[in-house]
C-alpha cells in the first residue's frame, strides 16, 4: 500500500521514471527551457532542483553526486558553469512552470518548465518595472524638493548676470573705435588736394 505517498508514478516502473527525469533534467539545463505535460513538470521539479542546489557549491563530492543523478558529463559540466554562476544569489526556486493549454492529441495539459535566470525577456521586464517604480516616488516627492530646485536656479541666475555685464565692456572698445573714425576721416581730404594736381596736368 502508498498510504501518505505523494509521488507521480507517471504511469512507469521505477527505472523508466528515473531514466525519464534524467533525460528531462539534462535537457533542462541543457537547453534552459522544455515543453512537457504538466504533471511531468511539477515531478521534474522536485527531482532537479536539489540538484541545482548542489550545484551552487562546487565541490569534488556534490560533482559525484550530481554525476550520480545525471550520469551525463556535458550536462555536469555545463551546470557547474553556466548555470551555477547564474543561480548563486538565488536561495531557492530555480524553475518556472507556464501553462500553454491543451494538447490536441490526448487533451493533456502542457506547459513550459524554464530556470528563471535564463529567460532574459521576463529579466529585462521587471528591470524596467523596477526603474518605473522609482520614477513614480520620485514625481510624488518632487513637491518636497521644489525648496532644493531654487538653489540651481539661483546659480543659473548669475551667469545670466554675467552675460549682462559683458556687452558694457564691450561697449568700450566700440567708443574707441569712433574716436578713431574721426582721423581717418582727416586723411581723405589729402587726395582731394591732389585732384587739382591731376586736372592741370591733363
Amino acid at each position: 500500500m502508498r498510504h501518505g505517498k505523494k509521488d507521480n508514478h507517471l504511469s512507469r516502473t521505477h527505472s523508466h521514471r528515473e531514466a525519464m527525469l534524467q533525460n528531462m533534467a539534462s535537457s533542462l539545463i541543457l537547453h534552459k527551457r522544455i515543453e512537457t505535460t504538466v504533471a511531468k513538470a511539477k515531478e521534474l521539479r522536485k527531482f532537479v532542483e536539489p540538484i541545482l542546489t548542489r550545484a551552487k557549491d562546487d565541490t569534488h563530492q556534490n560533482r559525484r553526486m550530481v554525476f550520480q543523478a545525471l550520469t551525463d558529463k556535458e550536462t555536469v559540466k555545463e551546470l557547474f558553469g553556466a548555470v551555477a554562476d547564474k543561480i548563486a544569489s538565488r536561495p531557492g526556486g530555480y524553475t518556472r512552470i507556464i501553462k500553454l493549454g491543451n494538447r490536441l492529441g490526448d487533451n493533456a495539459e502542457t506547459c513550459l518548465i524554464e530556470l528563471v535566470d535564463f529567460n532574459e525577456v521576463l529579466i529585462a521586464a521587471a528591470a524596467e518595472k523596477a526603474t518605473t517604480t522609482t520614477r513614480t516616488r520620485r514625481s510624488r516627492r518632487s513637491g518636497g524638493r521644489s525648496a532644493e530646485e531654487t538653489a540651481p536656479e539661483a546659480v543659473a541666475a548669475a551667469p545670466a548676470a554675467v552675460a549682462t555685464e559683458t556687452p558694457v565692456a564691450e561697449e568700450a572698445p566700440a567708443a574707441e573705435a569712433t574716436t578713431t573714425e574721426a582721423p581717418a576721416d582727416e586723411t581723405p581730404a589729402a587726395p582731394e588736394a591732389s585732384t587739382p594736381d591731376e586736372t592741370k596736368e591733363s
